[in-house]
């Protein structure tokens, strides 16, 4: 074992500056990627109100924009029949009825009375009552 060729040479250290650079640089690196990450996102302006209440919100958000799309919750519908048959689907955990399970509709102050009442017949059609408004305080 004496002419083993792994002999420790004395004094012998490991510079750890190289590899101090390039972990910062991984860092830097996914700092920046990161912040480039767009999600999409729904921009509304929704109505004014001046009796408007604070309530809690519930699981089920309906957005209507302007150009028509509708999104429930973050999932954007093809259609009114998508809608239609994703709420037929829903199945209330913390309630006893569908009546009871809160929905919250947010329209954009632009989207058409006819759009909103044609969200409300599919909600009453799968048995949702419980429906807020989404409006913004005026001031």
């Amino acid at each position: 074992m004496r002419g083993s060729r792994h002999q420790r040479r004395p004094g012998a250290q490991v510079d750890l500056i190289p590899m101090i650079d390039i972990v910062f640089q991984l860092i830097l690196f996914f700092l920046v990627s990161t912040t480039f990450a767009m999600l999409p996102a729904i921009t509304l302006k929704l109505p004014s109100s001046q009796t408007s209440e604070s309530v809690s919100i519930g699981q089920i958000t309906i957005t209507l924009e302007t150009d028509g799309s509708i999104w429930l919750n973050s999932d954007e519908m093809a259609s009114y029949d998508e809608l239609n048959e994703r709420l037929s689907l829903f199945d209330e955990v913390e309630y006893a009825e569908r009546r009871d399970y809160p929905v919250q509709l947010e329209a954009d102050e632009l989207v058409t009375n006819g759009a909103i009442v044609h969200v409300f017949d599919i909600l009453r059609k799968n048995g949702f009552a419980a429906l807020n408004l989404r409006t913004k305080d005026s001031e």
